[in-house]
């Protein structure tokens, strides 16, 4: 009886200490997942228009398709790569969150491009015939989970900056919560965007009263609108990240006059206004022009990118 009372013991110890590694592991994802808000609303901006222009049917569908490359790309691509680079190479996180930065800098930019300077191109018109659904479909879940891959890059990597984890172990725990739990909240929401429509339809054709059913025709009127915004969010929020990636990268690498200078001018033009709007003004002003910075550097890869993108 003492062996199974001492054995007892012993489990109800085992079951303290997972349960404080537990609360550890739920309270350090708490805070690395606050730090990487900014790529967060990037990438639930950016998502919904891998989506427009399909059968309603379809919807759903991608967006789970999209949701699991998106895993895949935190949980079996970028955890472990993160945790060797943490505690192995250090020095190559910074070069490498520049090379993901430049990547969003030139989407983004190349987007404004096509709108500037419409003009078409054998191989993406060729992509986007809709006479094979099925072609087009594999091609927008493609480049929605690779651009979800940069974007993965970086919420990783400043959780894992955010970590202050006694272990490896610890740190691997915390980094998959973050990336299961980022992914459920980003993709939960696009679902929830994209198929509002539907449940406006649904409203007004159902709704057993006048308000509901205006209700209903509300939300079908306003979501090609908020469509439409989310696209120019998603853009703006491409060129942003990516811009105060490199801005950051470049301080980190000690060429750190550029981001000197934009903190400066943020700092005064925040303390321009009245003082219970400083702090947004100021935050404001700096996300401008990381993002002018972004668009800029992004025309600069265009060239770049279309001279290797033809060679291979």
């Amino acid at each position: 009886m003492s062996g199974l009372l001492a054995l007892l013991d012993d489990v109800a110890g085992i079951a303290k200490v997972a349960a404080s590694s537990l609360d550890d592991v739920a309270a350090a994802a708490g805070k690395a997942g606050a730090k990487t808000a900014g790529v967060i609303i990037d990438d639930a901006a950016v998502t919904p228009k891998y989506v427009q222009g399909f059968a309603p049917a379809r919807e759903l569908p991608i967006i789970w398709r999209i949701a699991r490359g998106s895993i895949f790309n935190k949980i079996i691509l970028l955890l472990p790569v993160a945790l060797l680079l943490a505690n192995f190479a250090p020095w190559l996180i910074t070069p490498l969150l520049m090379l993901g930065g430049s990547y969003l800098c030139f989407e983004g930019a190349e987007k404004i491009f096509h709108v500037l300077f419409p003009h078409g191109s054998p191989t993406i018109e060729q992509d986007m015939d809709v006479r094979d659904p099925g072609h087009l479909e594999e091609q927008k879940i493609k480049g929605a989970i690779k651009t979800d891959f940069i974007l993965s890059a970086e919420i990783m990597t400043i959780a894992l900056a955010a970590i202050e984890a006694p272990n490896l172990w610890m740190q691997a725990a915390t980094l998959a919560v973050v990336g299961i739990g980022v992914t459920v909240a980003v993709y939960g929401s696009v679902a929830l965007i994209v198929k509002m429509d539907d449940v406006g339809l649904f409203l007004a054709e159902k709704a057993p009263t006048p308000i509901g059913r205006g209700l209903g025709r509300g939300l079908v009127r306003a979501m090609p609108v908020v469509m439409k915004v989310l696209s120019v969010v998603g853009t703006a929020a491409m060129l942003w990240v990516g811009g105060s990636i490199i801005i950051h990268g470049m301080e980190v690498l000690g060429f750190g006059w550029l981001g000197h200078h934009i903190h400066d001018w943020a700092y005064a033009i925040g303390h321009s206004v009245a003082a219970q709007w400083t702090a947004a003004v100021e935050w404001i002003a700096k996300a401008t022009m990381d993002g002018v910075f972004g668009l800029a550097w992004g025309f600069v890869l265009i060239p770049v990118a279309t001279k290797l993108l033809k060679k291979h």
